[in-house]
């Protein structure tokens, strides 16, 4: 359980500084005009999109199972993609772990 947390940790830091890189070279609008800049960023738009997905209905049925609200983690990887389900990870305490137990 605390190797999950560990893992969305190591996770998030670097995937932040590319994220805020990234916001301060181009801004937030900018990161959307470049990955649909042709078909290379649409086909790579169109996998994050399937994979964020795929997270979320994961997401959605785990946080309702343990009885948490997974509306405000499904608005913010709507809004900041992985961030979503990487904050879901470090804020939980591990319950997810028990439905593979089962």
């Amino acid at each position: 359980m605390k190797h999950d947390r560990a893992l969305a940790l190591a996770l998030l830091i670097p995937f932040a500084l590319i994220t805020l890189y990234a916001v301060w070279e181009v801004g937030y609008t900018g990161i959307f005009a470049h990955a649909l800049d042709g078909p290379a960023g649409w086909q790579l738009s169109a996998d994050l999109v399937v994979a964020l997905l795929m997270i979320l209905v994961w997401l959605v049925a785990d946080a309702r199972r343990i009885g948490r609200n997974p509306w405000p983690w499904v608005l913010l990887t709507l809004f900041l993609g992985a961030f979503g389900p990487l904050f879901y990870l470090l804020t939980g305490n591990g319950e997810y772990r028990a439905a593979a137990d089962e």
